[in-house]
């Protein structure tokens, strides 16, 4: 993937609240939504702070920006990362239908700080799932589509 070129206001303010993490005890990563040329929500990486290793930079900022805009969807936004997202927070950023991602350093920069998703990446691209070394299976169970038929049954659920 080709980068874009030109400097970036938000992704600037994203390499900044990164910066600034560190030396709060956070990781390096910062992230902003941003709609209509406005931020709507700042993220930080809080794992160790937390404790939480959910607590990536873009996951912080998703959720802080639906609690803002009060709603699940973050259609219309744009997702602005200092690094590329990893594989749990692409997944996130997907699921809040966020219209675009942008990222300053790659998956390759993370590396040599010892941040390497790449291992994640390259599991779910070119490795089998019954050679993975942490072992996903499914078990069989009675009844276990239960939820999804109450699901379909609810005539006032909220598709997401």
């Amino acid at each position: 993937m080709t980068p874009q070129t030109g400097e970036d206001p938000f992704l600037q303010q994203c390499v900044d609240l990164a910066a600034a993490n560190v030396e709060g005890g956070g990781g390096p990563f910062g992230a902003l939504v941003v709609a209509g040329g406005l931020v709507i929500a700042t993220g930080v990486n809080r794992v160790t702070l937390d404790l939480d290793p959910t607590a990536h930079a873009e996951v912080t900022a998703i959720r802080a920006a639906c609690i803002a805009m009060g709603t699940f969807s973050l259609a219309g936004c744009t997702l602005y990362s200092s690094c590329e997202p990893c594989p749990m927070c692409l997944a996130s950023a997907l699921w809040s239908r966020v219209d675009a991602i942008v990222y300053a350093a790659d998956r390759d920069d993370a590396a040599t700080a010892g941040f390497d998703d790449r291992a994640f990446y390259e599991l779910f691209e070119d490795t089998p799932r019954a050679q993975w070394t942490v072992p996903v299976t499914q078990a069989a169970l009675q009844g276990r589509v239960a939820p999804f038929q109450a699901w379909s049954a609810k005539t006032d659920r909220i598709d997401y």
